[in-house]
């Protein structure tokens, strides 16, 4: 090593000495796959405990509406809970310390009658829709921040079928 090889090298150890140490603070960020899988079986179980992983200001933009905050999506939830029984299952999961990315196969089944759904159609207990779903989530503290969710594919639409 030459003398200015030798001098780079030390100006490297010297300035890095300055930065203060970030590695705990973006791994403590990451929400891991075994986290998200908490979340959804939560979710699933129509478990309230599921709200923990969204932050107070979290923002879900689906298609065509907004929810706001973590009571907004709680009481979006506890209506929608009351027609459908939704199963989400996560196929694909890749996460950054700032972001989450999802491929979400989801089940509904309608276990009520709803004239008004959130679909825009009304529905019939015993109905069924199947649908891919991609979800990105900006992740703050391990807590959903902002989603994003976008309808992939339809695999199975309530009108394919009428119930009994």
């Amino acid at each position: 090593m030459n003398k200015r090889e030798f001098l780079a090298a030390g100006a490297g150890l010297a300035i890095s000495s300055l930065v203060p140490e970030t590695r705990g603070a973006v791994e403590d960020n990451i929400l891991t796959r075994e986290q998200y899988q908490h979340y959804l079986d939560l979710f699933n179980a129509n478990d309230p405990r599921f709200i923990e992983y969204y932050h107070p200001d979290v923002v879900l933009e689906l298609r065509d509406s907004e929810i706001r905050g973590d009571t907004g999506i709680r009481e979006f939830y506890a209506n929608v809970k009351q027609y459908i029984k939704e199963q989400v299952d996560c196929t694909l999961y890749v996460a950054d310390e700032h972001t989450v990315a999802v491929e979400i196969p989801t089940r509904f089944e309608c276990i009520a009658d709803w004239e008004d759904s959130f679909w825009g159609v009304p529905l019939k207990k015993g109905q069924v829709m199947r649908i891919i779903t991609f979800g990105f989530y900006e992740v703050e503290n391990r807590k959903f921040k902002h989603i994003k969710a976008a309808r992939y594919k339809v695999l199975h639409d309530w009108r394919m079928e009428t119930p009994a």
